[in-house]
């Protein structure tokens, strides 16, 4: 079972930083390649730019609950609710199909 795991490329778990502005401030997230592929989906499936919807996140985020304390753990968080939101409706729309 862990070969699934250990066996997937380098370049997935390779640390991208990438440089935007949340609530007007520059700043720079670093992450896994991994976590910036299912930010760009999310951000795609919304007719966002990626750091509209980071940004977007950040401020709601800001509103609901104040600062929060690692954003880039909320960040690979919200990728995995992503993911299982997805994988929750995928049946539903080959059912309707």
């Amino acid at each position: 079972m862990c070969q699934v795991f250990a066996g997937q490329a380098p370049e997935r778990y390779s640390s991208t930083t990438r440089r935007l502005r949340l609530n007007g401030q520059s700043t720079s997230i670093r992450l896994e390649n991994a976590f910036w592929e299912v930010i760009d989906q999310i951000a795609e499936n919304d007719d966002l730019t990626t750091p509209i919807f980071i940004s977007t996140l950040h401020s709601e985020v800001l509103e609901l609950r104040g600062e929060p304390e690692n954003f880039t753990s909320l960040l690979r968080c919200a990728c995995l609710k992503f993911l299982e939101v997805s994988a929750v409706s995928e049946p539903e729309v080959v059912a309707a199909e």
